[in-house]
């Protein structure tokens, strides 16, 4: 008896704390974590999707873009412009530097240190920004540090740039009771969409991706046949979504009637491909590596935008609901990023790995 009395109590004071736990967790704690996943490093060619694969597979034309995309980083990356300059000659891309007034970049603080995980991450989000739109402006706003109050200093310096199209921000963390304050953060001044990855730890929903005023981007696996045609697109088991906890359901998605979503905010919003096993070449600080993860569908997805200026939620989601939606999406209805049953399960129209589906198109 004794011991069951105890087992009672040891239940009771751990989920006493986990409560505490959660309830001391705010906006002040956030550190934004970069949903990367890298498969192979050090390798002396560029392994993986190429621009032109990847093109074909999403129905993306080989060049274009307009004004200037703007990449959310953290820390310093010292040797991006140098990287940029080795990938655009391996994949015949335009240069992009500084001189020629393509490349920029923009420190917060004069004052930051460098990061090799986020540097990874940078050139990520840099060389495959303007491998997508090739002819669009590469901003990068690098963070002195990913603290929530650093990233949003980055985000704010960006918002407010007239020449910023679309925003990417390959960053996310746990939710908390202050993000619907801090949702004006994601509205620009030039009209500038935001793109935010969804995660990279399976079923759950993260900040920014839960902002309403965001396009979260959630993760698929593809795969191809022996002539180097697309043979399948599935979900990731590694994307990220759910329900938000705090933001309410917006508007755009009322309209498109999501189940289960109980009247709260439904991540992501679309997909690309994320799957490292099918992940893109990254040259960073003078190596190849093979990187995967919902961190790169944001920065692609800001290119899209560039492209062809109209990806924006309320379009997004009336393209999927009209009966032509085919041309606008790709709708991915098998594979599974968990165990929560429904919300993490693949099916036709919208689901909680995907959105709405993968692109096909830049106009919508």
């Amino acid at each position: 008896m004794r011991n069951k009395y105890l087992k009672i109590f040891l239940i009771i004071l751990f989920l006493f704390g986990a409560q505490n736990a959660l309830a001391s967790y705010h906006f002040s704690n956030y550190k934004g974590k970069n949903p990367i996943h890298v498969l192979k490093t050090n390798t002396k060619v560029p392994k993986g999707i190429s621009p032109d694969i990847i093109k074909t597979v999403y129905n993306l034309p080989k060049t274009g873009g307009h004004g200037t995309i703007a990449i959310i980083g953290a820390y310093d990356d010292q040797t991006i412009e140098n990287d940029l300059s080795v990938f655009d000659k391996t994949f015949n891309l335009p240069e992009c530097t500084t001189k020629n007034g393509c490349f920029e970049k923009h420190l917060i603080d004069q004052n930051t240190k460098t990061n090799s995980g986020w540097g990874m991450e940078t050139s990520l989000d840099v060389e495959w920004a303007h491998a997508i739109a090739p002819q669009a402006k590469i901003l990068l706003v690098s963070a002195k540090t990913p603290s929530g109050t650093n990233l949003l200093k980055a985000v704010d310096y960006a918002g407010s740039r007239a020449d910023v199209v679309a925003i990417s921000m390959s960053f996310g963390g746990a939710e908390f009771p202050e993000e619907k304050s801090l949702d004006s953060h994601f509205v620009s001044k030039s009209g500038a969409v935001f793109f935010a990855s969804s995660g990279d730890s399976g079923s759950g929903a993260s900040w920014p991706a839960s902002s309403p005023k965001v396009i979260s981007v959630g993760g698929t696996s593809i795969t191809f046949k022996n002539d180097g045609t697309l043979a399948s697109e599935k979900a990731w088991s590694g994307s990220g979504g759910g329900v938000s906890i705090y933001e309410a359901e917006p508007a755009y998605q009322q309209t498109y009637s999501i189940p289960k979503a109980n009247g709260m905010r439904a991540i992501p919003d679309v997909s690309y491909n994320a799957d490292p096993k099918s992940g893109f070449p990254v040259y960073a600080k003078g190596k190849w590596a093979v990187v995967g993860g919902t961190s790169a569908g944001a920065p692609q997805w800001a290119g899209i935008e560039s492209l062809g200026l109209s990806a924006e939620s309320g379009k997004l989601y009336l393209d999927k609901a009209s009966d032509s939606y085919a041309n606008f999406f790709r709708d991915i209805v098998s594979g599974s990023n968990g165990d929560c049953k429904y919300y993490c399960q693949a099916r036709k129209h919208y689901d909680y790995i995907t959105g709405l589906g993968s692109p096909v198109t830049v106009i919508f």
